[in-house]
Formats: structure tokens, C-alpha cells, sequence
């Protein structure tokens, strides 16, 4: 194509393809052999070393996804994560992280980082003036999740990424809530993006990977430290992320339209006591969250009022699924309190502002009319059961 930059489904589903010379497949092959020439060949091929053809492929479609120049798959988020902050922290070196962020990073760096000599500092709050406040002259890193899981505030990327350039502060984002398709992170000048890819570049609920995009240089050290933690991926699922990316967008688009239409209506309803979307306007961070992000995504979070039991309604739901993980085609609900935040206590997720009853909503690509209906439906079964009781 003469067009220098393709359009993002092109990416999706084109780019780092492999082309099957022998039968003229319109898939990519799957190589899955785990021993490699070392004689007369330009690389060196091992599974472990994160450069099979197959990881090889689908990292140059996520660089390009992510508008980077080098990306690299893994095989969980939370090997991503961990592999991308131990790269660039070292004893005596101290890590900045935003005050509300998934629940396995925090677990990562709280029960973790003492042992390698790593300080760390939560920020009070989203503000500048508490990033700043939270950098000391042995800050190496600023870490950052935006929207944030489950309560879905928006951080300004730009302001973060202008702040750790003035003090020589490498930054990373968890970019897993908006994916690619809704926000690119490069362009607020963040240096390392990271993604759970078991989420919206899988999108179906079957597989567990994890995904890096950066610089050359910055890929390099992660990749250097990489290749002795051996987080990588199995051909076969890396096979797999491949064929779920190419509809990721077509996903994405159809779950950030649904999610925002079932927001709006949940915000109105007298059994919801609170709904956390950074696409309603009503949310504090509406305005920035449409500065940054191109859709709002699919995630949501929401209170039911005080006399409605959470478990109770998810128990009663018939077509969304009380289900751990998200992003997939399927609309997924869970309580974070006993799920993805169960390790943090009560009284760290009480100060993160996460109730016992809050229910983190995964909107999927069915019928809107459909998932409204049967949340209707739940409703009207607790509520039932609760007068029922009562009398």
C-alpha cells in the first residue's frame, strides 16, 4: 500500500501476518517448534527468547496498534507488568504509582518490592500536585492505569509524561480498560505501555497473555530481563491472540457503544445508586477521559442502592455471567471486594473508595435491549425476595 500509516482494522488484521509460502493460506502458520537452526541463520530463534515467527508477528501488529516501535507478548499481564517495572528498578531505586490501580500490581509491589531493596509511594491522589509531591531523587519510575480498574478515573497522560521528562522518569501505563482501539497512550508521550492481553486483544475469554509496547531502546532492557524470567508465550496462543485481534476493533467499537447507552440508562434508574463510566458527563474526569480517549470503552462500575444485596442480583442475572475476568464478547459482572481487589483488606480498599457491594460490569456485544432486560429482570427478582423476607 502507497499509504504510509494503515487504518486501525487494516492493522488488526494485517499487520505481522505470516505469509504461508508452501499452500497459500490466508491465515498465518503456526510454528510450533520449540528448537531452532543456529547455523548460517540471521537469528537465533528459541521460544524463550520471545522471537519464534509467530511472537515475533504479533508483536510488530501490537507496536503498531500502540504507534511504538517495538512490542513484545507475555504470557500473563501481570509477567508484562512485573517484567517491565524490574527492568528499569533496582535496589535503592523508588517507583511512583498512581493511588488506584488493579489489584495484582498493588499485590505485586507491597509484597514484593522490600525484598529487592525497591521503595515505592502511592499518590494521594490523580493530581499533579501529588505526582510531584510523591517523586523523590531516587524516583525511576512513574506507574500509571487509566481508566482504573474497578472505578474507572481517568489520569491525564500528558500531564504525567511532561512531569517525569522534566525529573529523567522512565513512565508506564496499564492501557488494559481502553485497549489500543480507544486510547494511545505513545501519543501523551508515556514511554511503555502495557496491556493485559488476556482482555480486549483476546476478547473471547480463552486465552491468558500479556503485551509490552515501547522505544527500541526502552524494549531492549525489558527484553534483556525478559529472557531470564522466561514469561513467554506458547506459539499456539500467541496463534490464537492473532485471530482475536483481527476483530478487535469491530469488538471494541460495537462494546464502547453499548456500554455507553447501558451507563446512561443505569444512572437513571432509582435502584442504581452511583455509576462509575468516564462516558457519562456526569463523571468528574468526563471531560479530560474525552481529551485522551477516541471512545470510552466497555467497563463500567456501579452501586446498587443500600437494600439490594450485590450477590443477590448477580445471582439472579440470566443472560450476563458472574464471571473473574473481562473484555470478552460476553457481558461479564463480578464484586472487585471479592475478586480482583479480594487481597488488598478492607481497609485499603475501603480508603480506594471500593465498596463490598460496588459490581464492575463488562459490557459485551449483545443486543443492548437484551442485557437491559435481563438486568431489569434481576432487579425485579432481589427485590422481590426482599419484601418477600420482609413480610
Amino acid at each position: 500500500m502507497s499509504k504510509s500509516h494503515k487504518g486501525l482494522n487494516t492493522i488488526c488484521t494485517h499487520t505481522g501476518e505470516i505469509k504461508d509460502e508452501q499452500f497459500q493460506g490466508a491465515v498465518s502458520p503456526i510454528y510450533l517448534s520449540s528448537s531452532y537452526a543456529f547455523m548460517d541463520v540471521d537469528v537465533k530463534r528459541y521460544p524463550r527468547y520471545f522471537n519464534t515467527p509467530n511472537q515475533e508477528g504479533l508483536s510488530k501488529k501490537i507496536a503498531a496498534l500502540e504507534k511504538t516501535e517495538a512490542g513484545m507478548i507475555f504470557g500473563s499481564g501481570m509477567a508484562a507488568v512485573s517484567t517491565a517495572l524490574l527492568a528499569f528498578l533496582r535496589s535503592g531505586d523508588h517507583v511512583v504509582l498512581q493511588e488506584t490501580l488493579y489489584g495484582g500490581t498493588y499485590n505485586l509491589v507491597v509484597e514484593e518490592f522490600e525484598k529487592y531493596g525497591i521503595t515505592y509511594s502511592f499518590t494521594e491522589d490523580l493530581s499533579e500536585a501529588a505526582f510531584a509531591k510523591a517523586i523523590t531523587p531516587h524516583t525511576k519510575v512513574i506507574y500509571i492505569e487509566t481508566p482504573s480498574n474497578p472505578l474507572m478515573k481517568v489520569t491525564d497522560m500528558k500531564m504525567v509524561a511532561t512531569l517525569a521528562k522534566k525529573h529523567g522518569i522512565v513512565t508506564m501505563i496499564d492501557n488494559t480498560f481502553a485497549s489500543p482501539v480507544n486510547q494511545n497512550p505513545a501519543d501523551f508521550g508515556i514511554d511503555i505501555i502495557l496491556h493485559s492481553a488476556t482482555k480486549y486483544m483476546g476478547g473471547h475469554s480463552d486465552i491468558c497473555a500479556g503485551a509490552i509496547a515501547a522505544s527500541q531502546e526502552h524494549m531492549d532492557r525489558i527484553w534483556n530481563l525478559a529472557k531470564n524470567l522466561g514469561g513467554s508465550l506458547s506459539d499456539l496462543t500467541v496463534w490464537m491472540l492473532e485471530r482475536s485481534m483481527k476483530t478487535m476493533a469491530l469488538r471494541v467499537k460495537a462494546q464502547n457503544r453499548n456500554a455507553k447507552k447501558i451507563a446512561k440508562w443505569l444512572d437513571k434508574k432509582d435502584e442504581i445508586s452511583r455509576v462509575y463510566y468516564p462516558g457519562l458527563k456526569s463523571h468528574p474526569d468526563y471531560k479530560l477521559a474525552k481529551e485522551q480517549m477516541s471512545g470510552f470503552g466497555g467497563m463500567m462500575s456501579f452501586e446498587l442502592v443500600s437494600h439490594i444485596d450485590a450477590e443477590d442480583f448477580q445471582k439472579a442475572l440470566q443472560l450476563i455471567k458472574p464471571s473473574m475476568s473481562l473484555a470478552g464478547v460476553e457481558s461479564t459482572m463480578l464484586c472487585p471486594a471479592q475478586t480482583s481487589h479480594s487481597l488488598l483488606g478492607e481497609e485499603e480498599r475501603a480508603k480506594q473508595g471500593i465498596a463490598d457491594g460496588l459490581i464492575r460490569f463488562s459490557v459485551g456485544i449483545e443486543e443492548k435491549a437484551d442485557l437491559m432486560e435481563d438486568i431489569d429482570q434481576a432487579l425485579k427478582a432481589v427485590l422481590k425476595k426482599t419484601v418477600l423476607v420482609a413480610d
